[in-house]
């Protein structure tokens, strides 16, 4: 008892008081709200479900309910293999097409070797013929691959004599062959007989492009700063030894790079190459250095991305070198293979790359450096999550897990981070409501970023952000695409129950017009898996605390109210059937353990109590008898030393359906039963549970027979005996049950006899100056308990009489009772408050006691008239 008063308590204080620094509006509001509280309406507070702690990093927690199926494995093997650099010219493909059947025959060239078409003469682009109707005869513009290989193979041997003479005519209908240096299409994967592939299918920038026939589409800039030093792109010009992999380039031929690009590759670029390739082997910690040397000149020279021709060449020398066994090394090429924009495989082999790196928390001070974080949002930018999902799942599982640690939080905040998620939610929220349907890899990219962005809420600069790039309205949108995916309404529900603890963001989130319909289709659809349900619970209890429009509506949307009963009921079930039980407790970040099932009904009954504050809705629960009976089960079947909050809980929201006087209160019909449940808080050893009961028969002591069953309790005498407990919310609570009970006359003599007319004056001499609504009580108890006065000091005692009269009259003294000079601070709103509350509230009933007790003061009987007088 005395741990948990020194956790709940804290040393009394004026109701109006802040606890710490704030405005003098804010204290008003606080005063005015408990106020508020104590006419008998509440709302309930309770702490925010705990995240259970996750001991591994893994794109998928142990609780995921994906299938290995339906989601990238965690833990893979990785190394240079994956990357793709020893084929530029074709694609992978993720469909393999089949062979063509057809065979066509070479009969009419047996004897002549084909001569290709000159540069001048091919005219590239142009469509092939029909197939020929004869298989033996060959059509114009193919060659099979076979007779391709073997008229190469002799190119450097055939004289001009040759060559002419294998000229054919046209008219003979077989193929005219010209010029042997042109490049040839495949007979299976001519670019221009196939509708060209995506970016992502063709796989540009990793080394494996499509070749393509129109080389003039191909814009590569060579190094802006250099070549103007070195007078422009103009001078000699050598072949260079890969094609382009840039954005439209052609890497079925070479191309062309000037003297001064050439000449910056090999005096820059290839020694550094050179070393890395050295360091490799001999010195991994070195590597990773010159890496960044390698990054920064080329950074400095504009050459990232897609402007460097010589990118293929550089991106192949840097994947032979990822199997060093150096993980800051590894960072760090994976920071400068992803920095050229790559795309395909080796986009998702970088991804994972460092996926893998950010497992271990011991590497996390290593995305400090550098522009690691930058790199990864560039990617996160400038990824499709439509046909390169797998990578950006990848991509964004390592921002989930490095925002795990709160240096780079912070760090990926200031880099718009919440702001590039947004973007990602309004993008995929856009195709699908444009027709698109909802897929199994666009919810794992969505897991992966709203488990970051619940991270990054954490942070005290988040909340602005979120609001900012409405986030919240996005992942509103999210929920109804997505109702069915458990994992992603897990973590949204996180966010929210982060983000709505601020009224800012429980406005906006109230304000979205699908919100409560989405929260409740939630509900329906995960009502059995107790974390997403606790959670989805405390955000409606968040919303509906302090907006009345929110009860209003979140009670008014269909099935809204059905739901949490069934909630109520089936997990009450699992409570009681639980009792007696070992239950298993989670294990949360902050090392305590929690029952689940029971902080589901602890979140359940919160928002039931929130919603019976409306005028329009309290009624209406009121009436409900099923609502009512699962009540009055938890207080009997759980004691208030192991469920505290549990119980302080549905005893708050029982006081709040009490308050609704009306026929068809189910409350009301079943008030003893009521009391008797409540009885077992007033006689256990915890003041808390005391005060909230006592809140209940404040309500209930308005009916004669509940009096009469409390006075059978000796619950009177017991609030009488609070007064003495210096407690301001203590005493306030008893002055109202006793209010009730000396409207009575047979009950109004316990209060002299427990000498309460003494402590009344103590109370109203304490507190009054302060708070002068618990003065009127005061004045009040005094009035109904004269009710039959015939004299002052035979019905209050003499002293207590001439004290009571004195001090009534001292505090109907505006000067005297409105002087704050004790206060250290005060301001003009303060004052005109404090003199709000006398005026209305105290000084009508202290001015009508103070002049009964002055017309009962003298003893005297009149003396009678002498007669002839």
């Amino acid at each position: 008892m005395e741990n948990n008063a020194q956790r709940k308590r804290q040393p009394d204080r004026p109701f109006y008081l802040p606890q710490g620094d704030t405005t003098s509006s804010r204290i008003i509001t606080e005063a005015k709200e408990s106020l508020s509280s104590r006419t008998g309406l509440q709302a309930v507070v309770t702490k925010r479900p705990c995240t259970p702690r996750d001991a591994t990093r893994s794109l998928f927690g142990a609780t995921s309910t994906r299938t290995p199926e339906n989601r990238p494995p965690s833990s893979f093997s990785l190394g240079s293999r994956h990357f793709d650099g020893s084929d530029t010219s074709r694609p992978t493909s993720r469909t393999r097409l089949q062979p063509i059947n057809h065979n066509p025959s070479f009969s009419a060239l047996s004897e002549e070797k084909p001569k290709l078409p000159s540069e001048d003469e091919a005219e590239p682009g142009l469509l092939p013929p029909k197939p020929p109707s004869d298989p033996n005869k060959v059509q114009r513009g193919k060659v099979t691959r076979t007779r391709l290989q073997q008229s190469t193979s002799v190119e450097g041997s055939i004289s001009s004599d040759a060559k002419s003479r294998l000229d054919t005519s046209p008219s003979d209908g077989n193929q005219v062959i010209k010029n042997i240096d042109e490049p040839v299409r495949r007979a299976h994967s001519g670019p221009k007989e196939r509708s060209p592939l995506p970016v992502e299918e063709r796989g540009e920038g990793d080394g494996r492009e499509m070749p393509h026939r129109a080389p003039s589409s191909a814009s590569v800039r060579s190094p802006p700063h250099s070549a103007e030093s070195r007078g422009g792109s103009g001078g000699t010009k050598r072949t260079s030894s890969a094609g382009s992999t840039g954005r439209g380039g052609s890497a079925g031929r070479r191309e062309e790079e000037t003297a001064e690009e050439a000449l910056f590759y090999s005096q820059n670029v290839s020694p550094l190459l050179e070393r890395m390739a050295e360091a490799s082997k001999k010195d991994p910690k070195r590597l990773g250095q010159v890496a960044d040397d390698l990054y920064s000149l080329l950074q400095k020279e504009n050459l990232l991305g897609r402007n460097c021709k010589q990118r293929t060449v550089i991106l192949k020398s840097v994947f032979k070198l990822l199997d060093v066994d150096d993980t800051c090394a590894q960072l760090k090429l994976a920071k400068l293979i992803l920095s050229f924009k790559i795309t395909g495989n080796n986009l998702l082999s970088a991804c994972k790359l460092v996926f893998k790196i950010s497992r271990n928390e011991k590497n996390d001070p290593e995305f400090l450096k550098g522009d690691v974080l930058d790199v990864l949002m560039d990617t996160l930018r400038g990824t499709d999550p439509f046909s390169a999902s797998e990578a950006l799942v990848f991509c964004i599982g390592s921002l989930k897990l490095l925002t795990g640690n709160s240096t780079i939080v912070k760090q990926l905040i200031k880099k718009d981070c919440i702001e590039n998620l947004a973007i990602l939610f309004n993008s995929i929220n856009k195709t699908i409501r444009e027709g698109s349907e909802p897929t199994t890899q666009l919810g794992n990219i969505l897991v992966q970023a709203t488990a970051a962005l619940r991270n990054l809420a954490d942070a005290g600069s988040s909340r602005e952000r979120l609001l900012g790039c409405q986030a919240i309205e996005s992942l509103c949108l999210i929920i109804d695409s997505f109702t069915s995916d458990g994992d992603l309404m897990l973590n949204i529900s996180r966010i929210f129950s982060k983000v709505t603890l601020h009224t800012d963001c429980c406005t906006a989130l109230a304000d979205h017009p699908t919100s409560y319909k989405s929260f409740v289709n939630i509900l329906q659809k995960h009502q059995h898996k107790s974390d997403v349900v606790v959670r989805v619970s405390f955000v409606l209890g968040n919303m509906t605390a302090k907006n009345e429009v929110a009860r209003l509506r979140l009670f008014q949307e269909a099935g809204s109210f059905d739901i949490l009963m069934s909630l109520f009921r089936f997990y009450l079930e699992q409570d009681i059937k639980n009792q007696g039980n070992e239950v298993k407790k989670e294990v949360t970040e902050d090392g305590s353990t929690v029952n689940k099932t029971e902080d589901v009904l602890i979140k359940v009954i919160r928002v039931i109590a929130n919603l019976s504050i409306n005028e329009n809705v309290g009624p209406v629960i009121c009436s409900n008898y099923q609502c009512v009976d699962y009540l009055l089960k938890v207080l009997e079947s759980r004691d208030v030393s192991c469920s505290e909050e549990l119980v302080l809980n549905t005893v708050a929201t029982v006081n709040n359906l009490s308050f609704y006087n009306t026929k068809t209160s189910a409350i009301t019909t079943l008030q003893i039963r009521v009391l008797e449940a409540l009885l077992k808080l007033v006689l256990a050893n915890n003041m808390e549970a005391m005060v909230e009961a006592c809140r209940v028969f404040a309500n209930l002591t308005r009916q004669k027979v509940v009096r009469d069953f409390l006075t059978e309790q000796k619950i009177d005498r017991m609030l009488v005996t609070m007064l003495d407990s210096g407690n301001r919310e203590v005493v306030y609570i008893s002055c109202g049950v006793l209010i009730n009970f000396m409207v009575d006359e047979e009950k109004r003599p316990i209060l002299k006899q427990e000498h309460g007319i003494r402590k009344l004056i103590e109370v109203l001499r304490d507190f009054s100056r302060t708070d002068w609504e618990l003065a009127s009580l005061v004045c009040q108890i005094l009035w109904n308990y004269s009710g039959k006065i015939t004299s002052s000091n035979d019905s209050f005692g003499q002293q207590e009489s001439q004290d009571l009269m004195e001090l009534l009259m001292e505090l109907l003294d505006r000067d005297s009772a409105l002087d704050l000079s004790f206060k250290e601070e005060v301001d003009e709103e303060m004052t005109d408050y404090f003199e709000e509350t006398w005026t209305e509230q105290f000084c009508p009933v202290a001015e009508q006691l103070l002049q009964r007790i002055e017309t009962h003061q003298s003893d005297l009987e009149p003396l009678e008239t002498p007669s002839g007088s």
